[in-house]
């Protein structure tokens, strides 16, 4: 009995090459580790809707309450508490709406990046790292969308190859 179990283990070891290319084993453990630039694109939408979708949540909590919110939100800039929610909430609103459907991108991102380094650096200043580290989450992520832009699954896409078919006929 010992002697079949060793047999098989045998056979299964020297098969092992073969099953490997069979099922086909190293061309997906090479997509897991080597990096895939046509899969970019893919993972710059995932990044616009959730980064978009997630600080959307924020905005429109503050829209709701916009009323009380206005009397007690912080004034970093100095021009005043109202002006200071109305920014904000364009930032989470607004520029949010546009990183989502990739409108503009770069430019809806530098809003949402001033808002993050404001509430990173000064509002939660002085605040344990905790407390800090969601702002900081969303600028990193804002960070990369201003980088990499919207990618090809991106209005701003759309328009640039309008824009090309114009120019070049």
């Amino acid at each position: 009995m010992i002697e079949k179990n060793i047999f098989l283990l045998k056979t299964s070891a020297e098969s092992l090459p073969y099953l490997w290319e069979k099922l086909g084993m190293k061309e997906f453990l090479l997509k897991l580790v080597v990096s895939d630039w046509k899969h970019l694109n893919g993972g710059l939408l995932l990044l616009r809707l959730f980064a978009g979708g997630m600080m959307l949540t924020h905005g429109w909590a503050k829209l709701s309450s916009f009323t009380d919110l206005s009397v007690t939100f912080p004034d970093p800039l100095g021009v005043g508490n109202t002006f200071s929610l109305v920014l904000n909430v364009f930032a989470e609103v607004g520029c949010s709406l546009c990183l989502i459907l990739g409108f503009v991108t770069r430019l809806a991102v530098l809003p949402l990046i001033f808002n993050m380094a404001m509430a990173f650096f000064i509002i939660h200043g002085a605040d344990a790292f905790a407390v800090r580290e969601m702002a900081l989450l969303y600028l990193g992520m804002y960070v990369v969308v201003f980088w990499a832009g919207g990618g090809k699954y991106a209005v701003d896409e759309i328009i640039r190859q309008k824009l090309i078919r114009r120019v070049i006929p």
